[in-house]
């Protein structure tokens, strides 16, 4: 039996390390992001924390790379392409819907990227996922489902956050796109990839930023208001972007678009698990969709380590 498609020969354990890592800087994010849109909005706050990633990013990928670090190796049109959907319109689409809805809303729509990301690689790729990956990312969802709604579907169909909504499953389905182009560039390193991808988006971003100023959609934030926000800037620049892009490009060239997207899941957890320790108590059914999310992951990972052993031998 051959290791299931999409996944790189070695380093397993690790890609899921990495894809693990980002999934928690950016579940934690969420709380972060809606406590700075009370002050500045979502536009000028996506634009501040890719700018200042950026420049956090540039100069350890010059220093690592040399002379050939913005070299794109004739990958420059398609490297850009993914980096205006993925690095712009995804945290653009899904912060100016979090700032309209919940972060419950926007997290159970952010689950859907597995289920997304296994139809997208079917009917593009032809590559059927296997049975039992198939149950762990329909059990994950469930268990998403469960924990954001405490077991009340009206939760999810407020008609005041219905735009939002579809703001955030647009900005998911960018996700879906970037990380499964992403892995036509294996030849580069994570930090390659990253960098020059990030770049088009930043710039991306910042377009649409000044675009709403002008129409008056957007306003310039004062410096104290920027002031007052800077631990959250700080974080979701420098550990929601500069670390979490790197970890999760790295992750997914190592375990595939379709095993990385189902760590997704854990997203809800690690922002009700901040709830928590902020004083929120939860329902049973709460507890028991994070448990099943937590069991569809561990179960997945044993079925990969036990394909991969036989594909070995």
């Amino acid at each position: 039996m051959r290791v299931p498609s999409g996944v790189v020969d070695g380093g397993l354990a690790g890609g899921f390390l990495l894809a693990l890592g980002a999934v928690l800087l950016w579940g934690t994010q969420f709380p972060v992001a809606k406590s700075a849109f009370e002050v500045v909005d979502a536009l000028h706050v996506t634009s501040m924390r890719y700018a200042f990633a950026l420049l956090l990013m540039i100069p350890l990928y010059a220093m690592r790379e040399g002379r050939t670090a913005f070299d794109y190796y004739g990958q420059f049109w398609p490297a850009t392409l993914i980096g205006v959907v993925g690095m712009c319109g995804s945290p653009v689409l899904v912060f100016l819907g979090l700032a309209m809805s919940a972060p419950e809303h926007a997290t159970v729509i952010l689950a859907l990227q597995p289920s997304m990301t296994a139809l997208a690689d079917w009917l593009v790729r032809g590559r059927r996922p296997a049975n039992f990956t198939l149950a762990c990312v329909v059990t994950a969802f469930a268990g998403v489902a469960l924990a954001v709604t405490r077991g009340d579907i009206g939760h999810l169909i407020d008609k005041d956050a219905m735009t939002g909504n579809l703001l955030v499953f647009t900005g998911a389905m960018c996700w879906v796109a970037y990380t499964m182009a992403s892995e036509r560039f294996r030849g580069w390193s994570p930090l390659r990839l990253t960098t020059l991808t990030l770049i088009p988006g930043t710039l991306g971003i910042l377009a649409v930023t000044a675009i709403a100023v002008a129409l008056g959609e957007a306003h310039v934030p004062s410096v104290g208001e920027v002031a007052s926000i800077g631990w959250q800037l700080l974080f979701l620049s420098f550990a929601g972007v500069f670390l979490g892009m790197i970890w999760w490009n790295a992750g997914t060239q190592r375990i595939g678009s379709l095993n990385a997207m189902l760590m997704l899941n854990l997203i809800p957890v690690v922002t009700f698990t901040i709830r928590h320790i902020q004083g929120h108590r939860f329902a049973a059914a709460e507890l028991a969709g994070g448990a099943m999310v937590i069991g569809a992951l561990i179960a997945n990972n044993l079925y990969l380590r036990r394909t991969r052993r036989r594909g070995g031998t």
